[in-house]
Protein backbone atom coordinates (compact mmCIF):
# COMPACT_ATOMS: atom_id res chain seq x y z
CA UNK A 1 0.00 0.00 0.00
CA UNK A 2 1.55 3.40 -0.93
CA UNK A 3 2.08 5.82 1.79
CA UNK A 4 -0.53 8.00 0.20
CA UNK A 5 -3.04 5.50 -0.35
CA UNK A 6 -5.87 6.66 3.07
CA UNK A 7 -7.57 3.04 2.77
CA UNK A 8 -6.47 -0.25 1.00
CA UNK A 9 -8.47 -0.17 -2.49
CA UNK A 10 -8.40 -4.18 -1.76
CA UNK A 11 -9.88 -4.08 1.59
CA UNK A 12 -12.94 -1.39 1.09
CA UNK A 13 -14.45 -3.66 -1.67
CA UNK A 14 -14.01 -6.56 -0.37
CA UNK A 15 -15.58 -5.38 3.23
CA UNK A 16 -18.47 -3.00 1.76
CA UNK A 17 -19.32 -5.91 -1.07
CA UNK A 18 -18.26 -9.39 -0.25
CA UNK A 19 -18.65 -9.06 3.95
CA UNK A 20 -21.47 -6.15 4.22
CA UNK A 21 -23.26 -6.68 1.11
CA UNK A 22 -23.76 -3.11 0.32
CA UNK A 23 -24.98 -3.42 -3.34
CA UNK A 24 -28.10 -5.58 -2.20
CA UNK A 25 -29.65 -2.31 -0.35
CA UNK A 26 -30.12 -1.34 -3.67
CA UNK A 27 -32.94 -3.61 -3.76
CA UNK A 28 -34.55 -1.59 -0.78
CA UNK A 29 -36.96 1.02 -1.93
CA UNK A 30 -34.98 4.20 -0.40
CA UNK A 31 -32.09 3.12 -2.50
CA UNK A 32 -33.53 1.61 -5.41
CA UNK A 33 -31.89 4.77 -7.71
CA UNK A 34 -28.44 3.63 -6.79
CA UNK A 35 -25.99 0.92 -7.94
CA UNK A 36 -22.64 -0.39 -6.96
CA UNK A 37 -21.47 1.65 -9.75
CA UNK A 38 -23.41 4.91 -8.05
CA UNK A 39 -21.73 3.42 -4.61
CA UNK A 40 -18.36 3.32 -6.24
CA UNK A 41 -18.14 6.66 -7.68
CA UNK A 42 -18.64 8.28 -4.15
CA UNK A 43 -16.31 6.11 -2.37
CA UNK A 44 -14.01 7.70 -5.32
CA UNK A 45 -15.02 11.29 -5.28
CA UNK A 46 -14.42 11.26 -1.27
CA UNK A 47 -11.01 9.50 -1.70
CA UNK A 48 -9.92 12.21 -4.84
CA UNK A 49 -11.07 15.08 -2.13
CA UNK A 50 -9.42 13.81 0.87
CA UNK A 51 -5.94 12.80 -0.79
CA UNK A 52 -6.15 16.24 -2.79
CA UNK A 53 -7.04 18.86 -0.52
CA UNK A 54 -7.62 16.93 3.23
CA UNK A 55 -4.09 15.22 3.58
CA UNK A 56 -1.73 17.45 2.66
CA UNK A 57 -2.56 20.12 5.05
CA UNK A 58 -2.73 17.53 8.40
CA UNK A 59 0.25 18.28 9.88
CA UNK A 60 0.08 22.18 8.64
CA UNK A 61 -3.03 22.20 10.54
CA UNK A 62 -1.72 21.03 13.39
CA UNK A 63 1.25 23.06 14.03
CA UNK A 64 -0.70 26.43 12.70
CA UNK A 65 -3.49 26.00 14.61
CA UNK A 66 -6.94 28.54 14.67
CA UNK A 67 -6.71 31.41 16.51
CA UNK A 68 -8.97 33.59 17.80
CA UNK A 69 -8.33 37.36 18.85
CA UNK A 70 -11.40 38.05 20.81
CA UNK A 71 -13.47 38.65 17.34
CA UNK A 72 -12.20 36.65 14.84
CA UNK A 73 -11.07 33.01 14.04
CA UNK A 74 -8.34 32.42 11.52
CA UNK A 75 -7.04 29.48 10.60
CA UNK A 76 -4.79 28.20 7.78
CA UNK A 77 -6.61 28.94 4.17
CA UNK A 78 -6.62 24.82 3.21
CA UNK A 79 -9.31 24.25 5.73
CA UNK A 80 -11.47 26.01 4.08
CA UNK A 81 -10.64 24.96 0.67
CA UNK A 82 -10.51 21.05 2.24
CA UNK A 83 -14.18 21.79 3.56
CA UNK A 84 -15.90 23.81 0.53
CA UNK A 85 -14.66 20.57 -1.43
CA UNK A 86 -16.58 18.28 1.15
CA UNK A 87 -19.84 20.47 0.63
CA UNK A 88 -19.73 21.26 -2.56
CA UNK A 89 -19.90 17.02 -3.69
CA UNK A 90 -22.61 16.68 -1.62
CA UNK A 91 -21.32 14.39 1.61
CA UNK A 92 -22.75 17.23 4.48
CA UNK A 93 -26.12 16.18 3.48
CA UNK A 94 -24.85 12.43 1.49
CA UNK A 95 -27.23 10.07 3.78
CA UNK A 96 -30.63 12.57 3.66
CA UNK A 97 -33.29 12.13 1.46
CA UNK A 98 -33.74 13.26 -2.40
CA UNK A 99 -36.64 15.17 -1.14
CA UNK A 100 -34.24 16.78 1.63
CA UNK A 101 -31.87 17.76 -0.94
CA UNK A 102 -29.27 14.59 0.54
CA UNK A 103 -27.96 12.11 -2.27
CA UNK A 104 -30.32 9.13 0.03
CA UNK A 105 -26.97 7.22 0.18
CA UNK A 106 -27.16 4.07 2.73
CA UNK A 107 -25.04 4.77 5.92
CA UNK A 108 -22.63 1.92 5.04
CA UNK A 109 -21.38 3.72 2.31
CA UNK A 110 -21.40 7.33 4.11
CA UNK A 111 -19.40 5.42 6.71
CA UNK A 112 -17.19 4.46 4.21
CA UNK A 113 -16.70 7.95 3.20
CA UNK A 114 -16.45 8.95 6.43
CA UNK A 115 -13.36 6.85 6.80
CA UNK A 116 -11.41 8.29 3.62
CA UNK A 117 -11.93 11.68 5.61
CA UNK A 118 -10.77 10.62 8.67
CA UNK A 119 -7.70 8.45 7.44
CA UNK A 120 -6.18 11.86 5.37
CA UNK A 121 -7.13 14.34 8.23
CA UNK A 122 -9.20 14.60 11.11
CA UNK A 123 -8.76 17.70 12.87
CA UNK A 124 -10.20 18.78 9.23
CA UNK A 125 -12.86 16.72 8.85
CA UNK A 126 -14.16 17.39 12.17
CA UNK A 127 -15.55 20.93 10.09
CA UNK A 128 -17.97 18.93 8.11
CA UNK A 129 -18.39 16.60 10.42
CA UNK A 130 -19.49 18.69 13.09
CA UNK A 131 -21.79 20.53 10.25
CA UNK A 132 -23.72 16.89 9.38
CA UNK A 133 -24.49 16.46 13.33
CA UNK A 134 -25.95 19.46 13.90
CA UNK A 135 -28.27 18.98 10.78
CA UNK A 136 -29.48 16.14 12.73
CA UNK A 137 -30.35 18.06 15.74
Amino acid sequence: MAADTLINDFELPFQLYDVLGAETLTEHPKFAEHSRETFDAVLGTANKIATDLFLPHNHVADKNEPQFDGKKVSMIDDVKVAFDAFRESGFIAGRYSFDDGGMQLPETVMTAVAGYFMAANPSTTAYPFLTTAAINV
